[in-house]
């Protein structure tokens, strides 16, 4: 589901209630791990981190008026999703969540390239979650965003 917000908490105060909870737990999970350097905003129309043009100007190469996106949390219809666009850019981070999730959830993991889906939302790895969030620099995705996507 998208949601027309300003801000992350004008963005929690349209969810339902249980939703507003787990959001605001995982917001604050990431904000409480996440290297220094990134900002939170509204980006794509969920909870975004990005890396600010004030540190990488040229923004993301699709569209340059918008800052790099780095990581986004969402409520969607049928579950919470976080993005991380770190797991698909650089393997052994990937593999490093896909061997740890199982010693913090009891359910199978539902994931797509970037994408980790919750559908059972009382069943979250909140401290997985801050390890992942805590995992890579601004400097690193930099690094690895200009090495992987960027035609030069």
């Amino acid at each position: 589901m998208q949601y027309i917000a300003n801000s992350p908490e004008d963005y929690i105060s349209q969810l339902p209630q249980d939703r507003q909870v787990v959001i605001s737990k995982l917001r604050e999970t990431i904000k409480e791990n996440l290297p220094k350097g990134f900002e939170e905003t509204i980006s794509y129309g969920m909870i975004g981190y990005v890396v600010p043009h004030s540190k990488y100007p040229a923004g993301y190469h699709c569209t340059p008026q918008l800052p790099l996106p780095f990581l986004n949390i969402a409520s969607q219809k049928n579950f919470i999703a976080l993005y991380h666009m770190g797991l698909y850019a650089k393997k052994e981070l990937y593999d490093w969540f896909i061997t740890e999730y199982p010693k913090h959830s009891k359910r199978k993991l539902d994931m797509g390239k970037s994408c980790i889906r919750f559908k059972n939302i009382d069943d979250i790895p909140y401290k997985l979650l801050g390890q992942l969030a805590s995992k890579m620099t601004v400097d690193e995705w930099i690094d690895i965003y200009e090495t992987r996507f960027i035609k030069k």
